[in-house]
């Protein structure tokens, strides 16, 4: 960029290289790791897998299993697509090496007031 007292700087001209141009950038968009209710995963499982691998203290695990046994699913947590997806997967994998059919999906986040994270 020209300074003032660069004799090619000119005062209100616009050179190409003197226009900043301002992009918007725009949030990556994020996904919730939900968990889906059955009748046979033991609640105590749900729990200390929201605990170790969402990391959610063991009130926070208990509210969200309380949601799912309740409603039918409930949000473990709030990622990016990869963090999400991998979460999901990790989740079905943990359960059933323990041999629960524990199911977990993703889905586009809204941004709304339910979301935990």
């Amino acid at each position: 960029m020209a300074s003032p007292s660069d004799p090619h700087h000119k005062r209100g001209t616009d050179r190409k290289e003197d226009v900043l141009v301002k992009e918007r950038l725009t949030r990556p968009r994020r996904y919730k790791v939900l968990l889906h209710n059955d009748d046979f995963t033991p609640m105590e499982f749900v729990v200390e897998l929201l605990e170790t691998l969402f990391h959610r203290s063991k009130a926070e695990s208990t509210r969200i299993m309380l949601l799912v046994h309740r409603n039918g699913v409930g949000i473990a947590g709030v990622f990016s697509h990869e963090v999400a997806e991998s979460k999901a997967l990790r989740t079905i994998q943990i359960a059933r090496e323990a041999g629960y059919p524990l199911l977990a999906s993703i889905e586009p986040d809204s941004g709304g007031p339910e979301d935990p994270s």
